[in-house]
């Protein structure tokens, strides 16, 4: 059975000031998210499921979905922030949606097979898919993987960039994730950060952090309904509040409910952090087109 690719779009027509916005960083107009399912495809993945939001379909159906057609079989799923678990209603006035966790959720009925997570405006590259495919080829319930990147190649050379650093144990499995915020350059060119005390810490280039990028089984839909149901037991009346996947995964890891094995990839990641990054990502994806990675026309 091929694995679905699940994206996380439902910011998209926030973050980007609208869907006509989203950025063409490719030789040929290419969006960030165009390579991750071109990639996904070649990797074996036989599906793709959006996560967005209701008032954004028809744009994104015409300008988004209409491009896949005839490639690789789509849906969409709608993530809305009143789509709570029963017995919760959401209070009035929120407007903030609920975090990645809740995302994922919202593809409950659409997901029947095992899949993997990304966000829709992150570049993850072609090994990073084919390493969560081989995994997921054998995936069993509570049995979840994650993609390690390498620190030093999620670096932006424009400023410090948020991670989620991974520690693990002797086996490769996950036990934490620290959200690690002004990860930069330091002086001698050592990769540092400030912690909560405001000590500086270094970081080696080897280490894993957490892009977003997870290998899941169809059990994690009920599980992490059980891990939001009781977060929101605590937090459903702070405006701010939002569960992320790594939040879920911490509650079902110390239940042993599950296990999350962190694998290692040589991708380098890349993104537009800042307005800085842009030129550099142009010039990366001509490169990789030059290179023959990528066709002139994906889709």
């Amino acid at each position: 059975m091929k694995p679905t690719l699940l994206v996380l779009a439902a910011g998209m027509g926030s973050r980007y000031g609208g869907l006509k916005q989203l950025d063409g960083l490719g030789p040929h107009g290419e969006t960030i998210m165009d390579y991750s399912i071109y990639d996904a495809m070649q990797s074996g993945f036989g599906k793709v499921v959006f996560v967005i939001r209701k008032d954004i379909e028809a744009e994104f159906r015409e300008k988004i979905l209409s491009k896949y057609e005839g490639h690789i079989p789509v849906d969409v799923v709608f993530q809305a922030i009143d789509d709570l678990p029963e017995g919760f209603v959401c209070p009035e006035g929120r407007s903030k949606p609920w975090g990645t966790n809740h995302a994922v959720m919202m593809a409950a009925g659409a997901i029947n097979e095992p899949f993997a997570v990304i966000n829709a405006d992150d570049f993850y590259g072609r090994d990073a898919f084919d390493v969560v495919a081989r995994e997921l080829a054998d995936a069993k319930p509570g049995k979840y993987c994650l993609v390690g990147f390498r620190v030093g190649n999620t670096m932006s050379p424009n400023g410090s960039v948020a991670r989620g650093v991974c520690e693990t144990d002797s086996d490769g499995m996950l036990t934490s994730i620290a959200e690690r915020k002004d990860i930069a350059y330091d002086a001698d060119g050592s990769i540092v950060f400030t912690d909560e005390n405001g000590v500086k810490c270094h970081l080696e280039p080897q280490t894993p952090v957490s892009m977003n990028l997870w290998g899941l089984t169809p059990d994690y839909f009920e599980l992490s309904k059980r891990e939001f149901a009781d977060y929101l037991k605590a937090n459903i009346s702070n405006p701010k509040a939002e569960m992320t996947i790594p939040d879920c995964m911490d509650g079902l890891i110390k239940n042993g409910d599950a296990t999350v094995k962190v694998l290692d990839t040589v991708s380098r990641w890349f993104g537009v952090t800042y307005a800085g990054d842009r030129p550099g990502v142009v010039e990366k994806f001509a490169e990789l087109h030059r290179e023959g990675l990528y066709p002139e026309k994906m889709f």
